[in-house]
């Protein structure tokens, strides 16, 4: 998914105007023509992530070997066995599981959970209107994801609006026009203000929206508040020593969204993967899609004085930080492109395998996502790996032609045996050399 939002912030408070407290000239909550926010952040979340089962790990501690020892994919994120328990990969499996005990538990009482009443803010008197915006700004940020979401029942589609547009908010606290003004203690609000709408105290039209999503829907609060710490993580951090850490800062960022919205995408009857399989899946592509968008905007962050390339992969390649900032494409560079676009591509791998598990109604617009997405990759190889001046795009014909491709794939039907749920089980298989 997309996700950047607008707001007014005040040199002088940690309050937001797009929360409602401020200006409303810049968003007001009742004027539908005044949505005009640039797009922040390499994070540009196209898609409401799915995929597979699969963990990453890595040949030693940065995930990359050689070019002919090339190991990524090494056991299963639904089992992580023999991995230390502070890893990152182990944290956030922890979370995997605790949506999926989520879902489950909904599924066994049958949706008869209590909810509480959501009060509207203001002299709002309908929730549609709530909804209605969230639409709107879908639809002018995330464009072909709209129109594939029109694509869905309804209340799934209203609730993807929902949980766009607060992915959106957040993202745009610390890379908006007003990121300099945030501090830890706005964030720390912001996330006081979750856990409000979460108990069905929302503070605004859009903080409504999302608080009866995750009423009707098994959305737990831990994938929003790790996208909270990933804003967190970027006010503190501008490098990244290995793979692992990056892995950490991928899954705040990106692959939370994936978590968030499969249980509005909703998995199919027909299928036969584990619920934990299916979420891991999600994961996935998260990470795949932030990977990509991470490669492309090398050049974008190092200006901003940010590198999100793991220090000792760059090492070994021969390369630094000023090698970065200095902006040359060399053969060492070339090289060293291949193998992080090669990464990149395997998580894409595994996350083609999952998107057949969601409902029927829901594939074609991650699918879209999916192929429209790893074609960045395409473009900078076809940029012959510059990525320092040169911003690589899927141009409007490309992203027409993935269109059709992307909806017979959305066809496929869930396999009917368990192969699928069972290959958490079986990590060794899936370790894979290049």
């Amino acid at each position: 998914m997309s996700v950047a939002l607008l707001w007014v912030v005040s040199p002088n408070t940690e309050v937001f105007n797009f929360f409602g407290i401020l200006d409303s000239s810049r968003f007001a909550l009742g004027n539908r023509s005044s949505i005009r926010a640039k797009m922040g952040r390499k994070q540009k979340r196209k898609s409401c992530s799915l995929s597979t089962d699969v963990k990453y790990s890595s040949v030693g501690s940065s995930g990359l070997g050689s070019e002919t020892k090339f190991s990524v994919l090494s056991r299963v994120v639904a089992n992580p066995v023999g991995e230390i328990a502070v890893s990152s990969e182990q944290k956030v499996y922890d979370v995997v599981l605790k949506q999926a005990a989520l879902v489950k538990k909904q599924l066994k009482s049958n949706g008869d959970l209590d909810e509480p009443d959501i009060v509207l803010p203001g002299n709002l008197s309908m929730m549609s209107d709530a909804y209605d915006r969230c639409g709107e700004v879908c639809a002018e940020y995330a464009k072909t994801f709209y129109l594939g979401t029109l694509l869905m029942t309804p209340e799934r589609r209203r609730a993807i609006w929902a949980i766009y547009v607060w992915c959106r908010r957040t993202d745009e606290l610390v890379d908006g026009p007003n990121a300099s003004h945030i501090t830890p203690t706005a964030l720390d609000r912001w996330e006081s203000r979750l856990e409000d709408l979460f108990q069905g105290r929302p503070f605004d039209m859009l903080d409504a929206a999302l608080s009866d999503t995750v009423n009707k829907f098994p959305v737990d609060i831990q994938p929003f508040k790790d996208m909270i710490e990933g804003m967190r993580m970027d006010l503190r951090k501008s490098i990244y020593q290995n793979f692992d850490e990056l892995y950490l800062y991928c899954y705040y960022v990106a692959g939370t969204v994936g978590l968030m919205s499969v249980p509005v995408m909703g998995i199919s009857p027909e299928s036969q993967a584990t619920t934990e399989s299916v979420y891991n899946a999600a994961l996935a592509l998260g990470i795949a899609n932030q990977l990509t968008n991470i490669l492309r905007d090398v050049g974008e962050d190092a200006r901003r004085g940010r590198i999100y390339l793991p220090q000792d992969e760059l090492a070994q390649a021969g390369l630094s930080d000023s090698d970065i900032y200095a902006g040359k494409v060399t053969d060492k560079w070339r090289s060293f492109m291949k193998n992080q676009i090669k990464r990149a591509r395997m998580f894409f791998d595994e996350a083609e395998k999952g998107v057949t598990e969601l409902s029927e109604a829901s594939r074609w617009p991650v699918w879209a996502s999916l192929l429209l997405y790893r074609q960045i990759l395409d473009e900078i190889e076809a940029n012959d790996y510059n990525n320092f001046t040169r911003r690589a795009y899927v141009s409007k014909a490309k992203k027409l032609l993935a269109l059709p491709i992307a909806y017979t794939k959305s066809l496929i039907r869930p396999s009917r045996t368990s192969s699928y749920s069972t290959r958490a089980q079986k990590t060794d298989s899936l370790t894979s050399k290049v």
